[in-house]
């Protein structure tokens, strides 16, 4: 599920391994003090949660390491009491969202810096945006989640016939990573931008945040918007292709 308006971190995962390594690092990440929003970790059900694959599990020792010891700077104590998620009146509730929406965007760096910490440790890098054989696309295919890995294999088969298409996958939902977004897809001529969840009488989610994103721009790329694999349904890399193929011809 996706949600534009609630005061948390989002983070798609591909895989049951990324599943594990993002997991840690949430924790890591709303624990932060500069922090403390809950995190979550958006996973494909059925695709991720009930498939067999290797995963690399790291020792206690590391665990330990990466998650230090937490200690909560807010806790509730009989002795020194506070409040906490009280009734705010109307004159307070749009600072209340504001304060809310600074910290959510502020996340950003925290986020940034615990990938490149985990990386280091383990080999496995994340970004917010991240690109798969985009160099000379003209045509970039944006996915989320599990699909993201058929879409590859559609990409590849594609690139062999030799046409200029890459693939992008937003990995960080909330805070959105505008800039990586208006980077990674501001080369190509055109965008085919797959959603997963459906917005009833409105463009998809995804779509609608690279539409405002690429906005700004002089020159953006032609745009065009697709919704499936929803409740679970299976999309194919030849599904992918006709997909693309259709995306298009619209333009």
């Amino acid at each position: 599920m996706i949600t534009r308006d609630s005061g948390w971190i989002q983070i798609f995962v591909e895989n049951g391994q990324q599943a594990f390594d993002q997991t840690l690092c949430a924790f890591r990440i709303a624990e932060h003090p500069d922090v403390l929003l809950p995190t979550i970790i958006n996973i494909d059900g059925f695709h991720i949660s009930h498939v067999i694959e290797p995963i690399q599990i790291l020792d206690q020792k590391s665990v330990d390491g990466f998650l230090p010891p937490y200690k909560y700077p807010y806790p509730l104590d009989p002795d020194n009491p506070v409040t906490m998620g009280c009734f705010a009146m109307p004159n307070l509730y749009t600072e209340a969202r504001k304060a809310l929406d600074t910290a959510v965007r502020s996340s950003k760096k925290v986020i940034l810096d615990t990938w490149k910490q985990y990386g280091d440790m383990t080999g496995r890098y994340y970004q917010a945006v991240e690109k798969y054989k985009t160099d000379g696309a003209e045509t970039i295919l944006v996915t989320m989640g599990s699909f993201s890995e058929n879409a590859m294999i559609a990409i590849d088969k594609l690139q062999g016939e030799g046409k200029k298409i890459g693939l992008v996958r937003p990995r960080l939902w909330r805070p959105f990573p505008t800039q990586e977004i208006v980077e990674a897809l501001s080369v190509a001529k055109n965008v085919i931008v797959l959603d997963r969840a459906i917005s009833l009488g409105g463009p998809g989610p995804v779509c609608s945040e690279i539409r405002n994103a690429l906005y700004p721009l002089n020159k953006a790329p032609q745009i065009v918007s697709f919704v499936g694999g929803l409740g679970g349904r299976d999309i194919s890399p030849e599904n992918f292709e006709s997909l693309i193929g259709i995306g298009l011809e619209k333009n």
